[in-house]
């Protein structure tokens, strides 16, 4: 399967930008988003949820830094 992260703005909304690559297994999905989670912050991502396929793994995670 693929990993994929769902992003949502704050009233839980999905947003379709900025578009996210899927990724081979769960660590290099969490390591994208490690590497890139302030950046989407900063454009408006509020939440993320994991994705295996079309089964959710976890989320919605807040993108907070508290």
């Amino acid at each position: 399967m693929s990993w994929t992260w769902v992003l949502e703005d704050a009233g839980g909304t999905r947003l379709d930008q900025p578009a996210v690559a899927p990724q081979p297994n769960q660590a290099d999905a969490e390591s994208w988003l490690g590497e890139n989670w302030r950046q989407l912050a900063d454009g408006g991502v509020a939440a993320v949820r994991l994705f295996d396929g079309d089964v959710e793994v976890y989320g919605p995670m807040p993108l907070s830094e508290a």
